[in-house]
């Protein structure tokens, strides 16, 4: 696992981060030679059939009932 300097990591915060993300090598930031943070790539989220749409729909309305009135329904 690669170490890098506080100092360092903020000189090339950005480049760091887009290496450990196409590498998938975590690096460990030091301060003072100890390790304080580790830096990993994130899990990528696997798109779910379910709950992808949360949110994003407004419900105007009654869901569950007819369209039009049921008078207006032809009987046999």
């Amino acid at each position: 696992m690669k170490q890098i300097p506080a100092g360092q990591f903020k000189a090339q915060c950005l480049a760091i981060m887009d290496q450990v993300l196409h590498s998938g090598e975590p690096v460990v930031i030091t301060k003072h030679g100890k390790p304080v943070v580790k830096l990993v790539p994130a899990e990528n989220r696997v798109d779910d059939i379910f709950d992808y749409m949360a949110g994003k729909v407004k419900i105007v309305g009654d869901i569950v009932g007819p369209i039009t009135p049921p008078e207006d329904w032809e009987t046999k």
